[in-house]
């Protein structure tokens, strides 16, 4: 009898043992998740990443912020997202809440550089790395990373895209006018140089002819990447210097700047038969319907859902206490530190190869073209 007690009770630890062991064990995915996606959250472990951005109104910055959101959170960060409005003062702000509600990390995709420094200082002071996306933090040794496009290839390809099609010889020569980004943007200033080794040997032997004679960036730039400043400045060259000969070549640094110019084209009077090459960057699904047109000639195509994901691949690395992937040790010395950067190839599209790269590659479809 006692044996046969003993083999119930026996029984009864094994079976509770066995029920304690199944509570303890990690709970299967959701239907839809993964393994992987359930590690990732669970290291993420509640941290916060403080995202600065600079402005909405611009179609790229909007893709950018919510493509890294949704990336960030898909790994179980929670995401403070802002934007600033182009307004240097909010941004610093903005920051400095940030860093006071226990950020983990910052992405900052700055207005003005320069004006972030203290800042910058208050969160490495802090413990905080901070990741410059896409604009590079100048003046800082706050700064951990840095995840970009290629900024001197996006004046390369730009430079290069004219040379081989706006068909300017010294028999020939084709006028030219560039509208460069804005003075407190690193990239702007890396842009002008890609694109000026590209077109100075046209320059040099008369083949283009820059009327206003403002080829020096301090002449050419536009504050804030701004399309009314640009728009302005573009009514004033053709007044004072095209009154009697056409503008042949708009070298515009971004498309918010194909804008403004078309504007000041059309208010001059400018038609399909004289419309001048309008070059631009970020191929935003406005410029892409111009090229589809023939207004805009070219832009400059730029993933951000790549270059979301590489950043977010940098904050992991930093939260984690591993070495993000790096293509770049060399190029972007901030006046203080060379960063650590990566990459993205931006690329060049044109009526030719839109609906090979954009729609192909999904990210506008053929319905928002259309439109």
């Amino acid at each position: 009898m006692k044996k046969k007690v003993l083999a119930a009770l026996m029984a009864m630890t094994m079976l509770a043992l066995t029920a304690c062991g199944s509570a303890a064990a990690p709970a299967a995915p959701a239907a839809g998740g993964s393994d992987a996606g359930a590690a990732a959250a669970t290291s993420a472990g509640g941290k916060k990443v403080a995202v600065a951005m600079p402005t909405q109104s611009s179609e790229r910055w909007m893709h950018d912020g919510a493509n890294m959101k949704a990336q960030l959170e898909e790994l179980g960060y929670t995401v403070d997202l802002q934007y600033a409005e182009d307004d240097v003062q909010a941004q610093v702000s903005q920051i400095e809440n940030m860093i006071a509600a226990g950020a983990n990390c910052l992405v900052i995709a700055a207005i003005d550089s320069d004006a972030l420094v203290n800042v910058e200082q208050q969160a490495k002071d802090a413990g905080i790395p901070v990741i410059a996306y896409d604009r590079l933090l100048m003046n800082t040794d706050a700064v951990s990373y840095y995840a970009t496009f290629d900024n001197k290839g996006v004046g390369t390809k730009i430079g290069e895209y004219i040379v081989k099609n706006c068909g300017a010889t010294k028999d020939d020569p084709k006028t030219i006018e560039l509208f460069m980004g804005s003075p407190d943007d690193n990239n702007a200033h890396m842009l002008y140089a890609g694109l000026m080794e590209q077109i100075q040997p046209l320059l040099d032997e008369g083949a283009l002819i820059c009327k206003s004679g403002q080829l020096a960036f301090e002449d050419n730039n536009t504050l804030r990447w701004d399309q009314q400043t640009a728009m302005k400045r573009c009514e004033d060259l053709l007044t004072r210097y095209y009154a009697d000969e056409d503008l042949d070549i708009c070298a515009c640094a971004y498309d918010g700047l194909s804008y403004g110019c078309m504007s000041a084209l059309e208010g001059a009077g400018y038609t399909e038969a004289n419309w001048p090459m309008i070059t631009g960057q970020d191929a935003e699904l406005m410029a892409t319907k111009h090229i589809i047109s023939g207004k805009q000639t070219m832009s400059i195509y730029k993933d951000t859902r790549l270059l979301a994901s590489k950043c977010v691949t940098m904050v992991q690395a930093v939260l984690e206490g591993s070495e993000p992937e790096i293509n770049d040790t060399e190029q972007y010395n901030n006046g203080k530190i060379v960063v650590p950067s990566y990459l993205c190839e931006p690329v060049p599209v044109d009526k030719n190869n839109y609906k090979e790269v954009i729609i192909g590659g999904g990210y506008y479809t053929e319905e928002q073209l259309a439109e």
